[in-house]
């Protein structure tokens, strides 16, 4: 998701959730995005797990940014959606993870535990240092093509997002 604020380009960013995640801040924060389910497509996945992780229902119209690899080669397809939002209601699924490790104790946490707006200084330094060229693409093509958005639209039918 991104949106135009004061003249500048904003992407919604997640932190991970979890222990392990807990104290980590810069590095730590991705688009939302997850694994593609057997017989789904890039763009449905993306959209469901935007949903799951943020708990909005992306719609409009859809803009690949292409892929990226991380340095884990781990590969992600990612679309960038205009919107806007409340990044301290968004509602994630969670995921249970045997905690401390060894410990034999499940523990229940959210996927992801905060969003947030940046802007893209910012989000460079936040962003796990793979999916940065995604933002970067976003920029040049908001810059040549994609129409700002200035209203909130967060809970109407028009709700968008980035998703990888």
């Amino acid at each position: 998701m991104y949106r135009i604020r004061r003249g500048q380009l904003q992407v919604l960013l997640v932190h991970p959730g979890g222990p392990f995640w807990a104290k980590k801040d810069l590095g730590a924060w991705s688009i939302p995005k997850g694994e593609i389910e057997p017989n789904e497509d890039g763009l449905s996945a993306a959209k469901r797990e935007f949903e799951e992780e943020t708990g909005i229902k992306p719609e409009g119209e859809m803009v690949s940014l292409g892929i990226s690899r991380h340095k884990s080669g781990k590969i992600v397809a990612a679309w960038a959606f205009a919107g806007d939002c409340d990044p301290t209601k968004i509602r994630s699924n969670f995921f249970s993870m045997e905690w401390p490790p060894r410990s034999g104790k499940p523990q229940q946490s959210p996927e992801v535990d905060r969003a947030e707006f940046f802007v893209l200084e910012a989000a460079k330094e936040k962003i796990v240092p793979g999916e940065y060229d995604l933002l970067q693409r976003l920029a040049e093509i908001q810059r040549d093509n994609i129409p700002s958005l200035t209203n909130p639209i967060c809970g109407s039918s028009k709700q968008s997002g980035l998703s990888g």
